[in-house]
């Protein structure tokens, strides 16, 4: 079982691979080696024999006959394998081939030919044969012996080196394949703890230094955004049961206490009405909750189109102006002399905007300033909408973005906590970041866009 998923490995197959493309390259060499030595040693045969046969055929015929007949010269010692002198008719004159070779012509060119002994088997010669100026012929053979031992030392020393370096690389793609295997073992393990419930679990990364603790990495960095968007999520589910509760058990009691003690038809409405408002709030906070939820998992870009963020202000701006002046608030516009263009949907930008100064207007007290102003600051679009209100605590202003969050100052407000929650989608959809800031001389709070 080991060995069947040691063998399926990756590792263990790019082995196969290499090994085959080496194999492959060797035998490669060795037919290249083997036919070039083929080659030059036929090359210095042929060279050997008609430079012999030059010499001999110099000499004159009782010379040459007893040359042949005794060897007397070095080279026919040594270089020559076999030597005659045939007549015209091809009959034996002299010398240690008893008879004309088949198929050899006298055209003084090299033949590779087949001698047939009287005893033994038949063995190759490479045999040249020269016309004399008597007539007579000159035969010379050199022998393949030497070429054969070179070619069988070539084969063992192939052998030799392929099977050692082929086997080492076997092993050495086993004892990779082995690692890798271990290492897919252990992710395989903590996958399955992460599928069996521990979401906690995370799968061994190292220090990321190859591919597999790369991509290992990188599910642990997906599976942490998992784990904090289940936590969100579950906050987000105990958030809503706790904030539904309350108006929920607020219309049971008053409708029970109104079946219950009757009373006159005025405070019969009086009670309805007032859980008609709680219903109100209920709806108010399931409708904001699907428009967040409708904004996070959009990923249309079809209403986006050229903005002027100016225009925005001033439209924002005229819609809340009444109800600024009715709290005694001074709401003021602080707009770029040029214009600031940014990419976005009108509709959720005017949203977003809508959002951060009716907030700003129900936490600044009467005779205080809600600022909302337009930049351009390092070629980023900035929109910042100030207030005098009653601030936010350091360590609340990344809370508040969050949903249903609200802090100890505005618990006297009504809200669902929901309002931020929108701009920060909003903000996010558009690319752009929504930070928490202290207001102007240390008073109320600063939220600042940043489109990027």
């Amino acid at each position: 079982m080991f060995l069947t998923e040691l063998f399926r490995t990756a590792a263990f197959r790019l082995t196969l691979m290499a090994l085959a493309a080496m194999a492959g390259v060797m035998v490669m060499q060795f037919a290249l080696v083997y036919t070039q030595m083929e080659a030059v040693e036929s090359h210095r045969s042929t060279e050997l024999l008609r430079g012999e046969a030059k010499l001999l055929a110099e000499m004159t015929p009782e010379h040459l006959e007893y040359v042949i007949r005794k060897r007397a010269t070095d080279d026919m010692r040594l270089v020559i394998s076999s030597a005659g002198l045939f007549d015209p008719s091809h009959a034996l004159i002299t010398g240690d081939l008893r008879s004309w070779p088949r198929g050899l012509k006298a055209d003084g060119k090299p033949h590779n030919i087949e001698i047939y002994p009287e005893e033994g088997a038949a063995y190759p010669l490479r045999l040249l044969a020269v016309t004399l100026a008597d007539g007579n012929i000159l035969v010379l053979g050199r022998s393949f012996h030497l070429l054969a031992e070179q070619k069988l030392m070539l084969r063992h020393a192939t052998v030799l080196a392929a099977v050692p370096t082929l086997l080492f690389a076997l092993l050495l793609g086993m004892v990779l394949s082995h690692r890798a295997l271990s290492r897919v073992k252990d992710m395989h393990e903590a996958i399955d703890l992460i599928m069996a419930g521990d979401i906690h679990e995370r799968l061994p990364a190292g220090k990321e230094r190859d591919d597999l603790e790369r991509l290992a990495g990188s599910v642990n960095r997906m599976l942490d955004r998992l784990e904090n968007l289940m936590d969100g999520m579950r906050e987000v589910g105990n958030d809503i049961a706790h904030d539904l509760r309350t108006p929920l058990s607020r219309v049971r009691a008053k409708l029970e206490r109104a079946l219950s003690t009757g009373g006159p038809r005025d405070a019969l409405e009086g009670a309805v009405s007032r859980a008609v408002d709680d219903l109100d709030q209920c709806l108010a906070i399931i409708t904001a909750l699907l428009r967040i939820a409708e904004i996070e998992s959009s990923r249309r870009r079809a209403g986006f189109a050229s903005l002027n963020l100016a225009d925005l202000v001033a439209d924002v701006v005229d819609l809340y102006e009444p109800i600024a002046e009715t709290e005694g608030i001074h709401l003021v516009t602080q707009v770029a002399s040029t214009p600031v263009q940014i990419d976005g949907d009108r509709h959720l930008l005017i949203e977003l905007l809508a959002n951060l100064v009716d907030n700003a207007i129900k936490f600044t007290p009467e005779g205080g300033r809600v600022t909302v102003a337009v930049m351009r600051q390092a070629d980023k679009a900035v929109l910042t909408v100030t207030d005098t209100g009653i601030g936010i605590a350091q360590g609340e202003r990344e809370a508040v973005l969050t949903r249903f969050y609200r802090s100890d100052k505005s618990r006297h407000v009504p809200g669902s906590g929901l309002g931020l929650s929108l701009v920060s989608a909003i903000a996010h959809m558009h690319d752009a970041s929504v930070t928490v800031e202290e207001g102007a001389g240390g008073r109320g709070t600063c939220f600042r866009i940043i489109f990027q």
